[in-house]
C-alpha cells in the first residue's frame, strides 16, 4: 500500500506559448530570445530556463510597446519603462496586474506561492535616501559637493 508520487511533466516552451495563445493571450518576440506575453493592459517577459520551460522574468504594464516594471520608492509604487517613462500606480493597475500575473502562471502550469497570492509583489526598489547602497561606501552627507 505505497502510494507513487507522479512526476511532473515538463511541458516544451514552444507548447506553453501556444497554451497562452489558446487562453487569451497575444505572444510576440521580444529580443535575447525572449517572448513578450500581452493581455489588456499588462504584459510579462518570458523566457526559457535551463529545463526548457518558461520563466517569468518580468511582469508590468505594457506602456507604448514597453514592458513598465512595477517599482517601489518607498512612498509609492510607479511603473518604470527601460526608456525611463514613469506611470503612478493606482489601485485598479495593482489588481489588474495581479490577476494577470495569476492567470499567466495558472496557463503556464507554474506554482503559486502564498506570500504572491496575498497581492502584487515587486522586486525593484529605488528609495530617495539611500545612495551608493551596493558600492559598498556610504558618502556622509557634508561630503556631497
Amino acid at each position: 500500500m505505497f502510494f507513487k508520487r507522479e512526476k511532473p511533466v515538463l511541458v516544451a516552451f514552444s507548447s506553453q506559448l501556444d497554451q497562452l495563445r489558446s487562453a487569451g493571450f497575444t505572444v510576440a518576440d521580444a529580443p535575447k530570445d525572449a517572448a513578450l506575453v500581452v493581455r489588456d493592459r499588462y504584459a510579462a517577459l518570458l523566457r526559457q530556463d535551463a529545463n526548457g520551460v518558461a520563466a517569468i522574468q518580468a511582469t508590468g504594464l505594457a506602456l507604448q510597446g514597453e514592458l513598465a516594471e512595477l517599482t517601489d520608492l518607498g512612498y509609492q509604487k510607479i511603473f518604470i519603462t527601460p526608456s525611463g517613462k514613469q506611470v503612478p500606480a493606482v489601485a485598479e493597475h495593482l489588481r489588474g496586474l495581479h490577476d494577470f500575473t495569476e492567470d499567466l502562471r495558472q496557463s503556464l502550469g507554474l506554482t503559486s506561492l502564498y506570500n504572491e497570492g496575498l497581492g502584487t509583489t515587486n522586486e525593484k526598489h529605488l528609495y530617495d535616501r539611500i545612495t551608493a547602497r551596493d558600492s559598498g561606501h556610504q558618502p556622509k552627507p557634508w561630503q556631497r559637493g
